[in-house]
């Protein structure tokens, strides 16, 4: 009871219909042995291919710039692993496609209005906050030719305790060492070595290293 009442208040505080939210929480714990919590106006195409042991939260938390009435879409075709409980934003997009794959360790969030389109491969560590309104792209959607062109490898991975500011935008072939910070409104592309460094810029580069956040 202590957990319904909790759930209550936080519907209310955020704008989620109480009654709405459990019974689809029900509906999607008999239909596929999953623990989503989700906004009313959250849409989830491939519910089958989200493969979470704890409990995921879509939409349901308070952001004082995101109205009730946005919607959140989640397109799974591949696959979205969560290791443990997860929270999700509101009006969020998703698009994950056949052969994509998509990983996210245990804890950490990811914030509203943020796109994440995958076709190849994005893993994000334990512990990583993703603020509003980023974006994880992986595909180029056309392809430009020229004579020595090499092919790229096109998976993101996102190491542990990583903190993406808002606004960054996050492309193929990138990797970010654990501990760092990636400065709001950056561009990311490119393989970084250095931990605990701040990444920023258009094209992102490292600014300073032996940080630490909290």
């Amino acid at each position: 009871m202590k957990k319904l009442f909790l759930l209550y208040k936080r519907c209310r505080t955020s704008g989620s219909l109480f009654l709405v939210v459990v019974f689809r929480l029900i509906l999607n714990y008999l239909l596929y042995g999953k623990r989503l919590l989700l906004h009313q106006h959250v849409i989830i195409r491939g519910t089958r291919n989200i493969e979470v042991p704890g409990k995921l939260e879509v939409g349901i938390r308070y952001v004082g710039f995101v109205h009730r009435r946005e919607k959140t879409y989640l397109n799974i075709r591949g696959r979205l692993k969560i290791a443990d409980e997860y929270y999700i934003g509101r009006g969020c997009r998703f698009d994950i496609g056949e052969n994509g794959v998509v990983t996210i360790g245990r804890g950490g969030y990811l914030n509203c209005h943020t796109k994440v389109i995958i076709m190849h491969r994005l893993t994000i560590g334990d512990q990583c906050a993703i603020s509003w309104d980023c974006q994880f792209l992986d595909e180029d959607f056309h392809d430009i030719r020229y004579q020595g062109k090499e092919d790229a490898d096109h998976s993101i991975t996102i190491g542990n305790n990583v903190w993406i500011g808002c606004g960054a935008r996050i492309y193929k072939g990138t990797v970010i060492p654990d501990g760092c910070v990636v400065a709001s409104d950056s561009v990311v592309k490119g393989v970084f070595r250095a931990e605990n460094a701040l990444i920023g810029g258009n094209p992102a580069k490292v600014i300073r290293e032996d940080i630490s956040w909290v």
